[in-house]
C-alpha cells in the first residue's frame, strides 16, 4: 500500500474511534446477538463459509471481512424484522441461514462486470450442493443480483425473498458508513493502483455517492437505522478530507 493511503488510513480509523457507535448494535444487540450465535454454529454456513475463505481475499475491498460484517448484520436485520430473537420458530431459522448464505456469497465475483448478476449465477451452481429447498436456492439468488445499488432490480416474488433481500441490501449499504473510511476505499483503491493524487481528485464525487445511498434502505429497520452509518461514514469522510488538504497538499 502506498504511504500515503497508510497514513491516511491510520488518521481515518482514528477520527472513526472518536465517533458514536451505530445505535442499530445498541438497540438490536439481542438480534445481534442471534445472529452471531447462528452464524457460528449452524453446519450450512460454516460448510459455506470454508468455501467461502478459500475463494475470496480482501483485496478488492470486498473481501472475507466484508462478507462476514454483511453476513452478520443481515442475519440481525431479519431476526430484528421477525420479532427481534423473542421467537426462534422455523421460518424466522430458515430466513436467517438463507441470508447469512447470500451474505457469504454476494461479492463471490467482485471482479468481474456486473458482479451482482454473476455473483448470482455463481451462487446456484455453489448451493446446488447444498441441503437447501430449491425456492431457498432462488431467494438466495434473487438476493445477490439485487444487492447493488443504483440499479434496476427485480421484484422479489414472495414475502420470504422479499425479506432476503431488503436484509441483504441494508447490510451491504452499512459497510458505506465508517467501514468504507477504515476499510473499504483503502483496499480498492490499493488493488486498483490508483495515485494518491488521483484519489483525491475524485474524493468529492465519492463523497456524494454517499449522500445518494441514505435514502435507498429497503426494510423497515434498515430505514431506520441505515441513514445514521451513512451520516457517520459522511462526518468522517469530509473531516478526513479536511485532514488531506490541510496536511497532505504538498505530497498531492
Amino acid at each position: 500500500m502506498d504511504p500515503v493511503y497508510i497514513q491516511l488510513r491510520e488518521r481515518a480509523c482514528r477520527i472513526v474511534s472518536a465517533c458514536p457507535r451505530p445505535g442499530f448494535y445498541r438497540d438490536c444487540a439481542d438480534a445481534c446477538a442471534w445472529s452471531r450465535n447462528f452464524y457460528l454454529t449452524d453446519p450450512i454456513i460454516a460448510r459455506l463459509k470454508r468455501f467461502v475463505t478459500a475463494r475470496l481475499s480482501d483485496d478488492f475491498g470486498h473481501g472475507l471481512r466484508h462478507a462476514a460484517k454483511v453476513t452478520l448484520d443481515a442475519g440481525a436485520l431479519v431476526v430484528a424484522e421477525s420479532g427481534g430473537g423473542r421467537r426462534s420458530d422455523g421460518p424466522m431459522i430458515a430466513a436467517v441461514r438463507h441470508v447469512q448464505c447470500a451474505g457469504l456469497l454476494h461479492d463471490i465475483e467482485r471482479s468481474r462486470p456486473d458482479h451482482a448478476l454473476a455473483g448470482a449465477l455463481s451462487a446456484r451452481r455453489v448451493l446446488r450442493n447444498y441441503p437447501l429447498p430449491p425456492e431457498a436456492v432462488a431467494d438466495i439468488c434473487s438476493a445477490i443480483s439485487n444487492h447493488e445499488a443504483f440499479k434496476d432490480v427485480a421484484a422479489p416474488s414472495t414475502p420470504a425473498a422479499d425479506l432476503i433481500d431488503a436484509c441483504l441490501y441494508d447490510a451491504d449499504k452499512f459497510r458505506w458508513g465508517p467501514d468504507n473510511f477504515t476499510d473499504t476505499i483503502w483496499d480498492m483503491v490499493t488493488f486498483a493502483r490508483i495515485p494518491p493524487a488521483a484519489f483525491v481528485h475524485h474524493y468529492p464525487r465519492g463523497m456524494e455517492s454517499l449522500e445518494r445511498i441514505r435514502g435507498t434502505f429497503r426494510s423497515p429497520t434498515g430505514r431506520r437505522y441505515g441513514p445514521e452509518f451513512i451520516d457517520i461514514g459522511i462526518e468522517v469522510g469530509w473531516r478526513l478530507y479536511d485532514v488531506i488538504l490541510e496536511e497532505f497538499a504538498a505530497v498531492l
